[in-house]
């Protein structure tokens, strides 16, 4: 599979909120700039990191047409559609269709943890709803469950269902859906971006490519081009922020304390029940980020 469904330096977006809460739009635009600057091909909206269970169906949608029109063809905009409700998940999904979505994202539906043949059943469902390419999102530590390898290749036979953001970081698992099935992988854990891409990952849906994507960038290319030192060593490079931001607290509340501290969003407001970054934990992504504005 080529990477134009769904990119390869793909970031998992944050939602950037005004101090009340709502939605920012400069936020937004100013973001998409910042992220299409750095060299980002996929925008992941409405996601887990978008704080996607407290946005309504109306914020979703705006935002993707938001996305959608600042984007304006430069990057594919792949929108976060699925809920623990089949039917809610098929009405996102034609509302981000309608939006002017490029794709979607479906996460395994969570917490009723239903069989694997209803997993199925609900992917099915939605890839049936629109006529957009899916990816599937596979990541057991939010969802409860996770999609087993089989469930994986017979969903692949779906003619919309096209990829999988892999969060569960079983890179063998993953090796093996691969070997045995046409879906593209994308890695969903920052720690394992250059493991996966070396084992055949098409690309990585990133937290930390908010604030480096043009590292991100340089290491996917490093990969593709075979030259594994540089890409170790980007991968170096990078670390301290990926702990900052993914060991430090919640990816979306230090993704966003880190773009505020850059000037790129105007505020680090999340939505409760998360809560913004402490003390201890921005200057320890402060020193994280000194570290990654050296050369690599």
């Amino acid at each position: 599979m080529t990477d134009v469904l769904f990119g390869s330096n793909l970031v998992a977006m944050v939602t950037p909120m005004r101090a009340d809460g709502a939605v920012c739009s400069s936020g937004v635009a100013g973001l998409v700039d910042h992220l299409l600057a750095t060299g980002c091909d996929g925008l992941v909206v409405a996601g887990t990191t978008g704080e996607s269970p407290t946005l309504t169906p109306a914020e979703s949608s705006s935002l993707v047409g938001a996305v959608v029109a600042r984007a304006a063809g430069r990057a594919r905009v792949i929108a976060g559609v699925g809920t623990y409700d089949t039917a809610a998940s098929i009405r996102r999904a034609r509302a981000a269709a309608a939006a002017g979505a490029d794709g979607l994202l479906l996460v395994c539906p969570y917490y009723s943890r239903p069989t694997q043949a209803g997993v199925i059943a609900h992917c099915l469902a939605v890839a049936d709803a629109t006529e957009l390419p899916v990816m599937l999102y596979d990541v057991p530590v939010r969802a409860g469950i996770a999609f087993e390898p089989a469930t994986l290749v017979e969903l692949a036979g779906h003619p919309r269902i096209r990829a999988v953001k892999d969060a569960k970081g079983d890179l063998a698992s993953a090796m093996a859906v691969m070997a045995e099935s046409s879906l593209a992988y994308y890695c969903g854990i920052d720690d394992l971006n250059l493991p996966y891409l070396a084992s055949g990952a098409t690309g990585v849906v990133s937290v930390v490519g908010n604030v480096a994507g043009d590292r991100v960038s340089a290491l996917i290319g490093a990969v593709r081009a075979g030259d594994l030192e540089s890409a170790r060593a980007l991968s170096r490079s990078l670390q301290p922020l990926v702990d900052a931001v993914m060991g430090n607290g919640q990816g979306a509340v230090m993704a966003k304390a880190a773009l505020a501290d850059l000037g790129i969003i105007p505020h680090a407001t999340v939505r409760q029940p998360l809560l913004e970054a402490s003390p201890p934990q921005l200057h320890r992504l402060a020193e994280a980020l000194g570290y990654v504005a050296a050369p690599a």
